[in-house]
């Protein structure tokens, strides 16, 4: 992949600088900064931007639908369900009173706890999981859909 990046570079003659080295200001090269050009790329830019596009996403959703897409995020089966969060989901619930009333909510917070048990247990059923799709139909072929 590097090869390719560098033969494309030397192809049009884009200079690729050295990211130990010093990263220089503008287009003065008498006057180097304290920060390589790995910190500059990496800190410098690379958040900057994705603070960028955090704060459009921010300005696109409400704090509701912000809530909404976090708790989806807490049921993706990929990578081992490292992202589950029992209270983002749970806080899902709650938006739904018509759906979950008091006592669906405690069945919930227990039927969660379960389902992390199973999911983590290193089962090779939801092993490669890619997605909500994939991880109901592992369910349902497990038996598990109930509990």
């Amino acid at each position: 992949m590097m090869t390719e990046v560098s033969s494309f570079c030397d192809k049009h003659e884009i200079s690729v600088p050295k990211m130990e080295e010093f990263y220089i200001l503008g287009k003065s090269k008498r006057r180097p900064s304290s920060v390589t050009y790995s910190h500059h790329l990496r800190v410098e830019l690379f958040y900057a931007i994705i603070d960028l596009q955090l704060q459009e996403l921010n300005n696109l959703f409400d704090v509701v639908s912000g809530n909404l897409l976090l708790g989806m995020a807490s049921l993706n089966p990929a990578p081992a369900f490292a992202n589950f969060d029992k209270e983002k989901i749970m806080t899902l619930a709650k938006r739904y009173p018509d759906e979950f009333g008091e006592l669906k909510l405690r069945d919930l917070s227990y039927q969660l706890d379960t389902f992390i048990i199973h999911m983590r247990r290193g089962d090779p059923t939801f092993s490669d999981l890619k997605g909500i799709g994939d991880l109901a139909e592992a369910l349902v072929n497990a038996n598990l859909v109930e509990t």
